[in-house]
This record gives structure tokens, sequence and C-alpha cells, in this order.
């Protein structure tokens, strides 16, 4: 049997792996590798890492591409976040080895017109809808300038659909998306975001408080920081712990004087998940519609009582494991009630993620969609 060749394009540095869309790249690679696949790594990054050990031990080759900041972007036709992406180093490396191409969503894609790889069978992994996404941040913007120039990136993706006419296969991570592409191209799969977890902890009875956590440089995580700073000021006798590497100052300065209320700095993954076996609720909440969130699924394999909004899930098989709310006053209630209740679905929630959201099952998927087995 020949061995497999798998070109995977990521549009940044995926190790470490310390937020969601990397944290798919970095374990679906990590899976594709386990499974017996050979692959050269194409990574558009903002600088050029000096070190990356960890990268070598699961691929043949490495690329890495600066992300270009040219002002003169703007004016392209194409998104900033696509044409910042155009190395032409990139169709010049991946010609070198005859193999399929798996495009780390549609910011890595303007490659993809290149006659050079004409020949090569092309696989999207799609990360996002990228106009509700650069949408829901200009809503989320207090800076002027910042919510225009999200919305024009958002008016830009729209006019950019005709990529997918490009692609062989697409792969999406949420239901959501699934539908969506399935309009602008014939053949769409959704298979669920790839995590690193294992296991679900055998965990039961009582943790000792309620935890948010989220990369808190994106505007929509900096919004629910505020919102659930407030509910837990209407609930002085419930612990909110928020964990994140980032913005400690904004959030210090939001949590004041209350003293139900503390911010944590996370350093690694390894750190998170203790405090979420530590905590009895886990809240994650978005006020934009994006499909699957990591933190969810982190959420549900490590601590207890996970509660979600409606823009957090979209798959039904995960979000019946959660405790959905639609505002502030069904959070609040559901707070109050989880807290009083111990937790026992430990053996549901195992039989149900440990196949379903198994990373190596679904890598398996992804080689037999690329391969045709």
């Amino acid at each position: 049997m020949s061995e497999k060749i798998l070109h995977i394009v990521s549009f940044d540095n995926p190790y470490p792996p310390n937020y969601g869309g990397v944290i798919d790249v970095y374990y679906k690679l990590k899976a594709l590798h386990e499974i017996g696949l050979a692959i050269h790594l194409h990574c558009f990054v903002k600088e050029i890492p000096n070190e990356f050990d960890e990268l070598k031990k699961l691929c043949q080759s490495i690329y890495f591409y600066e992300i270009t900041s040219n002002p003169f972007h703007f004016f392209s036709s194409l998104p900033f976040s696509v044409i910042s992406r155009g190395d032409r180093r990139l169709a010049e490396n991946i010609a070198k080895t005859e193999a399929p191409i798996l495009f780390e969503g549609l910011k890595t894609t303007c490659s993809v017109y290149d006659s050079r790889l004409k020949n090569h069978k092309k696989i999207l992994r799609l990360q996002n809808i990228e106009e509700d996404y650069f949408n829901g941040i200009s809503k989320s913007e207090n800076s002027l300038l910042k919510k225009i120039a999200f919305k024009l990136e958002a008016m830009k993706y729209i006019k950019y659909k005709d990529v997918f006419s490009k692609f062989d296969e697409v792969v999406t991570l949420s239901k959501f998306e699934n539908e969506m592409a399935l309009k602008f191209c014939k053949r769409a799969m959704y298979v669920p975001v790839f995590h690193g977890n294992d296991t679900v902890l055998p965990l039961e009875g009582f943790g000792e408080y309620a935890i948010y956590h989220g990369d808190l440089n994106t505007s929509d995580n900096r919004k629910c920081v505020v919102f659930l700073i407030d509910v837990f000021r209407k609930l002085p006798h419930r612990k909110l712990v928020i964990a994140s590497g980032s913005n400690e100052d904004f959030v210090q300065r939001l949590i004041g004087s209350s003293e139900n209320i503390q911010f944590v700095k996370l350093n690694d993954f390894e750190q998170l998940k203790e405090m979420l076996q530590k905590s009895h609720i886990s809240i994650s909440w978005s006020f934009q519609k994006s499909g699957t969130k990591l933190k969810a699924i982190n959420s549900l394999f490590n601590t207890r009582f996970c509660i979600i909004n409606e823009n957090i899930i979209d798959d039904p098989v995960v979000s019946d494991l959660c405790v959905m709310t639609k505002n502030e006053e069904e959070l609040i209630v559901q707070i109050e009630i989880l807290f009083e209740q111990s937790f026992s679905d430990y053996p549901k929630r195992r039989e149900i993620l440990e196949n379903y959201m198994n990373d190596t099952n679904n890598a398996l998927k992804i080689e037999k969609l690329i391969y045709h087995e």
C-alpha cells in the first residue's frame, strides 16, 4: 500500500494550541499523523518561530510564511485576511509533492487559483462562516474604525463565495456551516471539532465555583465577560472564576470590589483542565452564532454542569448534554438550581463523547473522504 501524503495549509501556527481555531488544526494534525498520514505542513504566521519541535514530530516537512500587513490590501476585492496570506511560495512548495491539499479555513485559500495547483485534489476545512464572524465582531467593537473595517471584511467574504467551486470536498465543523456550504458546493460533510481530550473525567458531586474561560483578545468574549460579571453581581453568594491568558487588566477593572468574582491567568491547557475539574458549573456564552465553540467541548470532558446559550453548539447530540438558557433571567435561575444539585451524569456523557467526539474516529472520516476508501 502506497504512503498517503497530505498537504495542510494553516492560517496560523497550530502550536501551542491555545485558542479555538488552532486547537482544531493541531489536534486534527496530530490525529491524522497517528492514523498514518505523511503530512507536509504550511503555516501562515505573524512571526516565524525559531523552534517548532512539537510540529516536527508530526510532519515530514514544515514551511512558514509571514502574514503581510500591507495597507494597500484593504483596497483589494479579496478579504484582507485572505490576501494577506497570498504568498506565492506556497504554491511553489506544494507543487514539489503531488498530494491532496487540506486548506484550514477560507483565510488560507488565496493560492487555490494558482495554476501550479490545478492537478491537486483540494479540500476545505470550513472554520467559520466568515461574514457572520466579522459582522459579529463589528457589532461587538467599540472603536468606530474597527467597526467599519470588520464590516467591510464581512462584505468581501459575501462576494468570495465563488471560491467554494474550486474545492473537491468541503469539511465543516458545525451543522449550521454544513447547511450553508451545500448552497455553494456539491459535496460537504460535517466532522465535529478536534479538541485533544481522550476521556471524560469521572466527576460526581459538587465543585467549588462557576467558571468562564476564553480568549479575551476577541470582542465577543470581552462582551461575554461584561455580561457575566453583571450577572454574578446579582448573585454575591455564588463564586465566578474568569480564566484567560489575556486582558487581565480589563477584567480586573470590571471586577472592582466584587469579592465573589476572580480572574485567573491561564498559562496552558493543563492548568485549564485542573480548574475545570474543580468547578461545579462551566458557562459558555456568545452573542454571535458560530457553530460549535471549543470551550464548551473542553468543559463537557473536564467539568460537571455546562450552561450554554443557543450560539454555542448547534449539534443536538452534544447540546443535549448541556443546560440551555436564552437570557440573563434564565441563566440566573439555572445557576441557582445547579449550585444546589449534585452532578451524576458522567456515564451518559462518557458514552456519547468518547465515541462521537473522538479525534481518531473523526480523523478516519476525513481520511476516507480524501482518499475515497
